[in-house]
């Protein structure tokens, strides 16, 4: 036997899915940690009998893949999406946001899950059962389709949101703190799309920078 054929693929699989049994749904969240924009969850519940191939963990993936397989998991899969928007991370910071974001997704799903498959290590309050799964989707073929759909309705959101504002770059850095969003701070100020409770914006109004409207 040569080398090549003693290779276990690593990626997401079915079996947390199967462990738990019923109808599960993964959860994931994306944008967490940019400057500016909503917070974006999704919950998906796949069918097991049809799961497109190619699903991992969307950091993992190129844009050109994500988006291909965002209509094929929304095809063949119940989806429900879940927000929270700048105002509500700035009241209540950035993870109770996005634990709310999290059950609103659930909360949008088509039909309801016996039970949740979690991507990280803190439990929303949800309408079934939770379980927290670290590197959830690395491990969970359900978290890997949900972060998956998630970032590229985020990513189109920011770029949507650019098009308003286009001096930051948000098409192509999605409200991260990149070099290029830095200095448009810098020379613009922030405008109503930053999150004012973060460092980097906080102390640009504390300078006594005006919010751009």
């Amino acid at each position: 036997m040569n080398k090549s054929s003693c290779i276990i693929p690593h990626g997401p699989t079915y079996a947390l899915e199967q462990q738990v049994g019923g109808i599960i749904c993964g959860v994931d969240e994306v944008g967490r940690g940019p400057w500016a924009g909503p917070v974006l969850t999704a919950a998906v519940i796949l069918n097991p009998d049809n799961i497109p191939p190619g699903l991992n963990d969307s950091k993992k993936l190129t844009a050109k893949k994500r988006e291909a397989l965002y209509p094929l998991i929304m095809e063949t899969a119940y989806v429900g999406f879940g927000e929270a928007s700048v105002e509500e991370i700035d009241q209540h910071n950035i993870l109770q946001a996005t634990l709310m974001a999290m059950a609103r997704a659930v909360e949008n799903l088509e039909i309801k899950p016996d039970h949740a498959l979690v991507d990280g290590n803190q439990p929303p309050k949800l309408i079934c059962p939770v379980t927290c799964v670290k590197k959830g989707d690395s491990l969970s073929l359900s978290i890997a389709a949900a972060s998956i759909v998630a970032k590229v309705k985020r990513d189109f959101l920011m770029t949507e949101l650019g098009e308003i504002y286009p001096e930051y770059g948000w098409a192509k850095n999605a409200g991260y703190g990149t070099a290029h969003h830095q200095k448009a701070l810098s020379l613009v100020g922030p405008s109503r799309f930053h999150r004012k409770s973060f460092a980097p914006i906080s102390k640009l109004i504390t300078q006594g920078i005006p919010i751009r409207y």
